[in-house]
């Protein structure tokens, strides 16, 4: 979230004013804060309220404070939050002063979350840093005022600032600090209030009852609290002063997990400077980020130094977390400095999604999905390293299990579609694709030996042989792409047509599928699985059925080579945003046209367009538009489309043009642009192939579009110059399928123009490296004094697979 540019200055000019000892510009802003007044439970499910033009919606949250969340997703149910702001994130990283921008995003954020109905609690630091800042300045002022009065130049001698003792520091800072905190939350009309805390605030029983009443009556009438060690009057800590079960506040991170637990908070956002919890020091090259970390863990993990700043290091805050997660308190340590995430990582976090290190108490029984994807890309190289019958065996072995385990499948099968239809939570369509039969399986076995025949050739294939000089060759050789993600919904059959196209390719696959499908997608994993262990690389296909979000699946950049979503247009769009940096193989819609032109014949008209339309509406290569030349809409043959839709129970939408040739006209669309997964079309007229063509690139989504002309010269013009990725010349647009099209099966239709286009088998799934063999030939051997000249001979390519 970006703060104004307006709010910006006046947050920068606040604090110059404080840093030139002008506060009654802070004294000001404060005394205009109002209360927010307290809202029922009954207002607060319905209520929008906004603040500087953002729209805040009350949620009712409820939870029984006891015990802590279990997974990342359940955070959103986090009534009660304690934010801890590091030192390092509140201060600049000159140490002197504050980080008035990232502070401003941390502020808005808590904000957002307070006006949800959350009840918010801030642990800060900054009062040192924000009072060695005003005291610097304070002691340059008065040592230049001094020279000047001293001395009989103009020209002042080089001034030195001694050290600040921190307690000074904290004793001026703190006022200043409040300050900016109250002139941010005014903003969204939220009061704040300030609270300084010693450790003898919480070991005397009645000082920490106060400290609780206090803190429970600010947040009943919707105050953010602002927490603070009092570091002006605090003595130094002690070690090991911990008392039985007791946490003592030695500094911010103790303090934030003692107050989390005294007032029962669901949720500890402790920030710092660093991503989370690693397993080495994060400056390790092999430093791994952890993303849940379970007690009983930290014999295992290597503490680094502490932040820049602060009294707290790492192994404090583990410690703090891990006390707080014994209390009942979920905890996630992130980073609050990073200007790619600060402006969302609180929010991001109260969502589920998988920032810093998760602390949890419940460890799950099998692997991580990082793990996962580490046991694939190690068993996927010995995959590719197998001989081409072997894995074709490996495909083979999994055809044969379709149809011996046919019965245990159908029955899992069974249990998932009782489960969606009672639930009442899938279409008509989406039942369909999740369903099986045995001739699903029959084709889907077919389907699996077209694959194992088409593998024998795939991985290191040579596909380009040169000679750069005597002696010097180059080869340039198909390889797998590496570990592979596919996404799918509802579609159980998907994930024995990719695995076996992984397998053929030589690529390592981590399959995510819809819940809906859960019981039909475990047993042919195990089926996959099965089939891998003939040799020896069961691992190299995995299933994620951990809680993992998809978003945070397409964060694994360095885990991941491609993704591949099989699913709604809305799934691809989402990841294609997701992708943080991985290529996304697929189409976001299928937006699929037939134009019938005037040479059209009826019989094929009427067969394609039902065909095209009617066969399997939900597929992404289903028609969704009819496009019809403007001289036949009179005609006996546009009378027989009408009536064949209307007996196949085509919903029709007219175009824009369509509807102004007509008196009552069925309702018009809404989008040329849409993708209806139904039995629901569009009907629109052109005036000619070319403004045909000009429509299709308008509004078309370049997957699969159709002419239907006896004129060959017609259609070829519409094949030669339609840019989509398939275009077909009298025949269904169900045709752009990889079965169909021979390739045994398909990962999906890419609309991308680059690596794969259309339906993508085997071949899309594999990249190229070049392999040069010489004999201790080297560049300087080429140049004008050397004794070699660069030939440049194509070889003929007369072996298939790289020796």
């Amino acid at each position: 979230m970006l703060y104004s540019f307006a709010l910006s200055c006046k947050l920068k000019a606040a604090a110059g004013s404080l840093q030139s000892r002008f506060c009654p510009r802070f004294a000001r802003a404060a005394s205009q804060t109002k209360y927010l007044p307290v809202i029922s439970s009954s207002f607060k499910s319905t209520a929008v309220r906004h603040w500087s033009n953002i729209p805040f919606i009350t949620v009712p949250l409820s939870r029984t404070h006891g015990k802590s969340f279990v997974h990342r997703s359940e955070l959103k149910h986090a009534k009660r939050i304690v934010v801890k702001l590091g030192s390092a994130v509140v201060t600049r990283g000159d140490e002197c002063g504050l980080a008035l921008g990232r502070l401003a995003s941390i502020v808005e954020q808590v904000s957002v979350l307070q006006n949800q109905g959350r009840e918010m609690m801030i642990v800060t630091s900054g009062a040192v840093a924000f009072g060695k800042q005003r005291l610097r300045h304070e002691i340059l002022l008065s040592q230049s005022v001094r020279q000047a009065l001293h001395s009989g130049q103009n020209q002042l001698k080089e001034m030195s600032v001694p050290v600040l003792e921190a307690r000074a520091c904290a004793a001026a800072g703190q006022s200043g600090l409040m300050a900016l905190y109250e002139a941010m939350f005014t903003q969204y009309s939220i009061c704040a209030a300030q609270i300084l805390v010693t450790n003898l605030d919480f070991h005397d029983d009645q000082k920490r009852r106060n400290l609780n009443s206090t803190l429970h009556e600010l947040l009943r009438m919707n105050i953010v609290p602002i927490i603070n060690t009092n570091d002006a009057v605090v003595p130094p800590p002690e070690p090991n002063s911990d008392l039985q079960g007791v946490i003592s506040i030695k500094d911010n991170d103790s303090l934030a997990a003692r107050l989390a637990v005294e007032m029962k908070a669901d949720l500890l956002i402790a920030l710092s400077d660093v991503e989370g919890l690693y397993d080495l020091p994060p400056e390790s090259d092999d430093a791994k980020l952890i993303d849940i970390f379970y007690p009983g863990d930290q014999q295992s993990i290597t503490f680094g130094t502490k932040s820049r700043v602060g009294i707290g290091g790492m192994e404090a805050k583990v410690k703090s977390a891990l006390w707080a997660l014994q209390g009942g308190t979920s905890v996630v340590i992130a980073n609050g400095t990073d200007p790619k995430v600060t402006g969302h990582v609180i929010t991001d976090i109260v969502e589920g999604k998988k920032v810093g290190t998760f602390f949890s108490e419940v460890k799950p029984a099998g692997p991580t999905v990082e793990q996962q994807a580490e046991m694939a890309r190690s068993r996927g190289r010995t995959l590719s390293s197998l001989l081409p019958q072997q894995r074709a065996e490996i495909i083979c072995q999994l055809a044969d299990l379709l149809t011996d385990q046919r019965e245990d499948i159908l029955a899992a099968n069974k249990k998932d579609l009782e489960v969606a239809i009672s639930g009442g939570r899938l279409s008509q369509p989406l039942l369909k694709r999740l369903s099986l039969s045995p001739s699903k399986l029959n084709s889907l076995s077919i389907g699996l030996r077209q694959i194992a025949v088409s593998s024998q050739d795939s991985v290191g294939r040579v596909i380009r042989h040169t000679r750069i000089a005597n002696n010097l060759e180059l080869e340039q050789i198909t390889v797998p792409i590496g570990v592979l993600l596919v996404i799918f919904e509802s579609r159980p059959d998907c994930l024995p047509q990719v695995s076996a196209l992984a397998i053929a390719s030589g690529n390592a696959l981590l399959l995510k599928g819809g819940k809906e499908a859960s019981n039909t997608n475990q047993i042919l994993h195990r089926l996959t699985q099965e089939a891998l262990s003939i040799h020896g690389v069961k691992d190299a296909v995995q299933l994620v059925s951990t809680r993992e979000e998809v978003e945070d699946l397409c964060h694994l950049n360095q885990l991941i080579d491609l993704i591949i979503p099989r699913g709604s247009s809305h799934l691809v769009r989402d990841i294609q945003r997701a992708a943080n940096g991985i290529p996304v193989l697929g189409h976001s819609e299928g937006v699929c046209h037939v134009y019938i032109d005037q040479e059209a014949s009826i019989e094929k008209v009427i067969k394609i367009i039902r065909d095209s339309k009617c066969e399997y509406p939900a597929a992404c290569n289903a028609m969704e538009t009819l496009l019809v030349h403007r001289d036949l809409l009179r005609s006996p043959l546009f009378d027989q489309i009408i009536d064949m839709l209307r007996v196949e129970r085509v919903k029709i939408h007219a175009g824009p043009k369509f509807a102004s040739y007509l008196t009552f006209s069925p309702s018009e669309v809404k989008s040329l642009r849409t993708e209806y997964g139904d039995l629901e079309c569009c009907i629109e007229v052109v005036d000619s192939m070319q403004d045909a063509i000009d429509h299709i690139h308008k509004y078309g989504s370049s997957h699969t579009d159709v002419i239907v002309t006896e004129n060959e010269e017609t259609a070829e013009y519409f094949l030669q110059h339609l840019d989509s990725a398939c275009v077909f010349w009298n025949s269904s647009s169900r045709f752009s399928d990889g079965y169909r099209f021979g390739l045994g099966a398909e990962v999906g239709i890419s609309t991308a123009r680059i690596h794969a286009r259309g339906p993508v088998g085997l071949e899309g799934l594999l990249t190229t490296k070049w392999v040069l063999r010489g004999d201790g030939h080297t560049v300087a051997d080429f140049s004008e004094q050397g004794s070699m000249k660069y030939l440049h001979e194509n070889i003929a390519v007369t072996h298939r697979t790289s020796s």
